[in-house]
């Protein structure tokens, strides 16, 4: 296991990603019966300090593998800007990595292999978990759109939650195939909205949400969608 969170400028070669766009109207079907495994997007935190140890072995281990310029396109207009924002995370162990803001901090998501958040609003956070696959490719699971539409509204909502999906854009990046979609969870009380990322590889089905507060998303949607666009899968 390595992990490198260095800012350098070395230059990295990447593969171009070929991405289809797809905006989506509303969804308004309600939740179905849930799965033995829930990938609820309602935050559940405890325990900060039960995580830490791995999350500190992760960030400032080995190093030296990957550095942010690797996960940030250094083509970008705002290239350099970008990286001095983001930070790093890779997981060698487990194959995969991405990058959240470098004003975060790594706390225990219960059921997720890593998450950070923002210091001050807790529902402003993202985070990684992945279950057992037999399946070779995210195509395997069907056609995006009813892949995606079954998975908010069977799995991530709940029976109280009314689910909007907005947009959907499959990518290629070096071989592997990601789903990227911006939805909505609306509650009686309470509206959130995220963006997720799904993967499959390494024989395993790999989901990164992340998400803000209805009221903040306006003026965060940019930022976090550099995060979930930056999730990448790694070979092990």
């Amino acid at each position: 296991m390595a992990v490198a969170s260095s800012l350098s400028m070395s230059l990295v070669s990447t593969a171009a990603a070929i991405t289809k766009r797809v905006p989506v109207a509303s969804l308004s079907s309600s939740a179905g019966n849930e799965p033995s495994v829930s990938f609820s997007s309602e935050p559940s935190f405890h325990g900060e300090a039960s995580s830490n140890l791995k999350r500190r072995q992760l960030i400032f281990g080995l190093g030296g593998a990957l550095t942010t310029s690797t996960l940030i396109p250094l083509n970008s207009a705002s290239g350099e800007e970008m990286m001095k924002k983001y930070q790093s995370y890779v997981d060698l162990e487990d194959g995969y990595s991405y990058i959240y803001p470098s004003d975060w901090r790594d706390f225990d998501f219960r059921g997720h292999d890593s998450a950070f958040k923002d210091r001050y609003l807790q529902i402003q956070n993202v985070r990684v978990r992945f279950i057992p696959t037999k399946k070779k490719d995210i195509h395997e699971l069907g056609p995006m759109e009813q892949v995606i539409s079954d998975l908010i509204s069977k799995v991530y909502a709940a029976p109280t939650q009314r689910p909007t999906i907005y947009s959907m854009e499959e990518k290629s990046v070096d071989g592997k195939n990601y789903y990227t979609f911006e939805y909505e969870l609306t509650s009686p009380n309470y509206s959130s909205v995220s963006f997720a990322t799904i993967a499959i590889g390494n024989g395993r089905y790999y989901t990164l949400i992340v998400g803000a507060n209805e009221r903040r998303w306006k003026r965060v949607r940019n930022q976090l969608k550099v995060v979930a666009d930056s999730f990448k899968l790694l070979d092990i």
